[in-house]
């Protein structure tokens, strides 16, 4: 007669840790990475031939922030006032006139947002600020 043993079982791999990992990648790379939107900067406007709604912006006005905290548009140097008359001049001219802010990485937090507010007080609809970053 001969015995023989039972035999072990295979040991089944289990895929809950590696799920567990890719779980966690996941959320790290959502995390640390930055959302970058595609609109900032319209490449076509609605008169060369883009079809889109309505509701575009159709003039843009660029707002350079400097280190010293003045706002330059068109290369001219604005004060605050000058400032608030042209965006409410070129806002009743067009409403839907886009504004963007190009701020130096020098410039304060606070002359940033004394331009934004006077953009918002010129009832300016479509407000942006752009930030450039170097490449290595």
């Amino acid at each position: 007669m001969i015995l023989k043993r039972a035999s072990r079982p295979r040991a089944l791999i289990s895929l809950v840790p590696m799920i567990d990992v890719m779980l966690i990648l996941l959320v790290f790379f959502m995390v640390t990475s930055t959302y970058l939107n595609l609109d900032m900067i319209p490449a076509l406007r609605a008169s060369d031939g883009a079809t889109g709604p309505a509701a575009t912006p159709t003039d843009t006005v660029m707002i350079r922030l400097g280190a010293d905290g003045v706002p330059v548009i068109r290369g001219q140097p604005l004060s605050g006032s000058e400032l608030a008359s042209l965006l409410r001049s070129t806002i009743a001219a067009d409403p839907l006139t886009q504004v963007l802010i190009l701020p130096s990485g020098a410039a304060s937090t606070q002359a940033l947002i004394s331009v934004m507010d006077k953009a918002a007080q010129a009832d300016v609809q479509q407000l942006r600020v752009l930030r450039l970053e170097v490449q290595p």
